[in-house]
């Protein structure tokens, strides 16, 4: 029944192209780091990409969460590879990045998700695919950050002991590493109450939880807020999709 729900969620995404917010011009900010503005402005992003640009502001979520040439990071959830490729072209080829996919996301589509995510590892040095539970994952070492984004809402929804998960996470990063979440807000207060029927989560849920396997909020920035959505929308549902009310929420390792 799990699977089934979720394959249905899948579905959705992809089958409502239209219903994505307005896109806008969206240009990188003068003051963006220039590995980040090269990766953001790469032609090897597609248009359906750099068409949420404007509602999603890589440059600036980039920027704050402080990423750099030579970082070694992972991604937990590429499925789409919306910020995989921007990743891979910022973190420069003395760095690298681990993509993570869930067994049941990596078998959408026939196997197609997992397909095009071991694709795009295999064509580039400096990225490497995985599918794994995330109850089970098991990091490098020495990570310089982990990126969840959009994700974290769905994680016990697909039975994912998020208690388990961000501990190893913890346990990889450097000291002084980062944790980086940007999700769909639900009603504060609600926790995880929204998560599996509107594909929202309440902050207070992500912080709570992140907090207690030993990490430091360092910045909760409402450079993603839209204050006239009031919470309550499915994330998918007709003119929502690029313009749900999102926490960026950045957390570290202490040194």
């Amino acid at each position: 029944m799990r699977t089934l729900y979720y394959s249905l969620v899948l579905l959705l995404m992809i089958a409502l192209p239209g219903h994505t917010a307005v896109a806008q011009d969206y240009s990188v900010p003068d003051n963006t780091p220039a590995h980040i503005k090269r990766a953001v402005e790469s032609d090897a992003r597609n248009t359906e990409a750099t068409a949420r640009d404007a509602g999603r502001l890589p440059a600036q979520v980039l920027t704050l969460a402080d990423l750099n040439e030579g970082d070694h990071v992972a991604e937990i959830t590429t499925f789409g590879q919306y910020y995989t490729p921007m990743l891979v072209e910022a973190v420069g080829p003395t760095g690298k990045v681990e993509m993570y996919d869930m067994p049941y996301l990596a078998a959408f589509g026939d196997g197609n998700v997992g397909v095009a995510g071991q694709a795009f590892a295999d064509e580039r040095v400096n990225a490497e695919y995985h599918i794994v539970d995330y109850s089970n994952l098991s990091l490098p070492s020495g990570l310089d950050a982990v990126y969840n984004i959009l994700y974290y809402h769905d994680l016990q929804g697909v039975e994912v002991d998020t208690a388990v998960m961000n501990s190893k996470i913890f346990a990889a990063l450097k000291p002084g590493g980062k944790y980086v979440i940007v999700d769909h807000l639900a009603e504060d207060g609600s926790g995880w109450r929204d998560t599996t029927t509107i594909h929202r989560i309440g902050k207070e849920a992500i912080v709570n939880e992140i907090s207690a396997a030993g990490f430091n909020l360092i910045v909760d920035s409402n450079i993603l807020a839209n204050p006239e959505d009031d919470r309550t929308a499915m994330v998918f549902s007709p003119g929502m999709r690029g313009g749900t009310d999102r926490a960026l929420l950045i957390f570290q390792k202490p040194h």
